[in-house]
């Protein structure tokens, strides 16, 4: 992969790591650390990929086959987040990793179907991971949860877990926020997905369904239409067509972007190449994501670096981090205090 590693020296005073975040983009098993899953796949006897537990992201190409070795690796970390503890543990060590980053808001997206089986049911796998975000959360961060169906499964599935996401809804820490879709967006018919989306949005969750990142445009239509998002999960191919990209600025739809995923996954050649620019100079309101830092190898202080690498100073940095907070669903007092310190830190680092 080509955007370069992580760089853990001098966090403490590192610009970018005091610069207020919110992160809306990142999933429950693509967060765990690789020392995590070595020690949870020696603890289950299990053999893991040097794809895994190595250093090096995946360059993987944007076709079905790409996905495939995607997907495939996805499930195999997923196999070994066996029962209650380990599923607190990946909670805790996401906060802690996005707190030391400077987040002090966190959306964790998770299907808890995947993690049912072992818990007793996809109630008490959701209801383990809320107790958990609520845990971990205080005054200085916040972590809330949006439960995201897959495209792989049955429309009347992804109801289910609608119905689920509003009987724990909220606007605070260890609450359900969002109901999103997520997986191979080649998959499934958008439309069908369209009631179970009803029922979330009726309950005033937020519609955070991912388009735009393997697919171009046309598919970007048809979430809108079908699925009315308030932010795409990813959506960075909406600039192929200025029309569609003019009218999802005009509608307020935010756009959470994940430069590192979308070089690993072959969306672009590039970081360079990644059209973070252009989604901001037409006006869109971004939120910088890491998606799935198992696999990808750089989490969300990276894709700061990364949008610095695109030519971005730090204005441009501080207007991510207001508008990551803007999209969000995070609490009006948590809001207007990121407001606050974003620009007391563009005054310090505004010349730089």
């Amino acid at each position: 992969m080509r955007t370069g590693r992580a760089v853990n020296v001098g966090w403490v005073t590192d610009p970018i790591v005091s610069l207020p975040k919110a992160h809306l983009h990142l999933h429950f098993t693509g967060s765990m650390a690789v020392g995590t899953l070595r020690e949870l796949a020696a603890e289950a006897g299990v053999s893991m990929p040097e794809q895994l537990l190595g250093t090096t992201a995946l360059d993987l190409s944007p076709d079905e086959r790409g996905w495939f070795r995607f997907q495939r690796l996805y499930d195999m970390a997923r196999g070994v987040v066996r029962g209650e503890d380990v599923m607190r543990r990946l909670v805790r060590e996401a906060a802690a990793a996005d707190r030391a980053e400077g987040s002090r808001w966190l959306e964790l997206q998770v299907d808890p179907t995947s993690y049912a089986p072992c818990v007793g049911g996809i109630t008490p796998a959701l209801e383990i991971i809320l107790d958990e975000a609520a845990a971990v959360s205080d005054s200085d961060f916040g972590m809330a949860i949006i439960v995201a169906a897959s495209r792989t499964r049955h429309p009347l599935d992804a109801r289910t877990l609608a119905r689920l996401a509003v009987r724990f809804a909220g606007s605070g820490p260890g609450r359900v926020v969002g109901f999103g879709l997520s997986n191979d967006e080649r998959r499934g018919v958008t439309a069908e997905f369209s009631r179970a989306f009803a029922i979330a949005s009726r309950a005033g969750l937020q519609s955070v369904p991912h388009g735009g990142e393997l697919l171009g445009p046309a598919h970007i239509r048809e979430v809108v239409e079908a699925l009315g998002p308030d932010r795409l999960g990813h959506g960075v191919r909406a600039v192929e067509d200025p029309r569609l990209l003019d009218e999802l600025v005009a509608a307020g739809v935010g756009f959470e972007v994940c430069p590192g995923s979308n070089v690993s996954l072959g969306v672009y050649p590039d970081i360079a190449d990644v059209p973070l620019s252009a989604l901001m100079r037409a006006g869109a309101k971004v939120a910088l994501g890491a998606d799935d830092p198992l696999i990808f190898r750089s989490r969300l202080v990276d894709q700061y670096r990364f949008a610095q690498r695109l030519g971005l100073g730090a204005s441009d940095l501080a207007r991510l981090a207001a508008e990551s907070f803007e999209i969000s669903a995070a609490p009006a007092d948590v809001r207007s205090r990121a407001q606050r310190d974003i620009e007391a830190w563009l005054r310090t680092h505004g010349g730089r």
